[in-house]
C-alpha cells in the first residue's frame, strides 16, 4: 500500500479549513502514514473468529436506580448563600443581559 502523498495531506487540510505550513504538511503526512500503516497491520491480525469489538472487556451499566430520596429543603440549601432570590442562588451579573 502506497503511503499518503503531500497532496493528500493538503487536500484534507483544505477540507478541515487548516492553513498548514509546508514542514506541517510534510510532518503530517509521515504521522498520518504511520497511522495507516499501523491500522493496516492490526486488520491483518483480525480473523473471521474475532468478532469486532469497541471496547476490550464487556460494559456493564454501573448506574444506580433513579429513586426520591429525602434531600435538602430549598432553605437548607440556600442557608449558607450569600445572596438569593425567589428560593434561588443570586448570582452577579455578567453577560449585561436581564
Amino acid at each position: 500500500m502506497p503511503g499518503i502523498t503531500r497532496e493528500e495531506v493538503a487536500h484534507l487540510a483544505r477540507l478541515a479549513r487548516l492553513e498548514l505550513k509546508d514542514e506541517e504538511v510534510d510532518h503530517f503526512a509521515t504521522q498520518l502514514d504511520d497511522i495507516i500503516g499501523a491500522v493496516a497491520r492490526v486488520s491483518e491480525v483480525a480473523d473471521q473468529d474475532v468478532p469486532p469489538t469497541s471496547h476490550p472487556l464487556p460494559l456493564t451499566n454501573v448506574m444506580r436506580a433513579d429513586e426520591v430520596r429525602p434531600s435538602l429543603t430549598p432553605e437548607q440549601a440556600l442557608s449558607g448563600a450569600p445572596a438569593q432570590e425567589k428560593q434561588r442562588f443570586k448570582v452577579p451579573q455578567i453577560l449585561g443581559e436581564d
